[in-house]
């Protein structure tokens, strides 16, 4: 994943979720990057090997991040 597709996918993560604060991060691993909203880690998105040019967005919901 290069710089121009992180850069794509954080124009729409922006505008998807209506928050200019998700930020889209490079990782060590080429075929991911992580996604983070204030600062916080929420979830890795990595190149579909299916389908080219698409993305996959994995998102992890934690039970203490439930509790109100």
């Amino acid at each position: 994943m290069d710089d121009k597709d992180i850069q794509k996918i954080e124009a729409h993560l922006k505008r998807t979720f209506g928050n200019p604060h998700v930020a889209v991060k490079a990782r060590k691993q080429k075929d991911s990057a992580e996604v983070e909203l204030k600062g916080e880690f929420i979830g890795v998105i990595y190149e579909d090997e299916d389908e080219d040019g698409s993305f996959l967005f994995e998102m992890a919901i934690l039970a203490e991040d439930l509790e109100v």
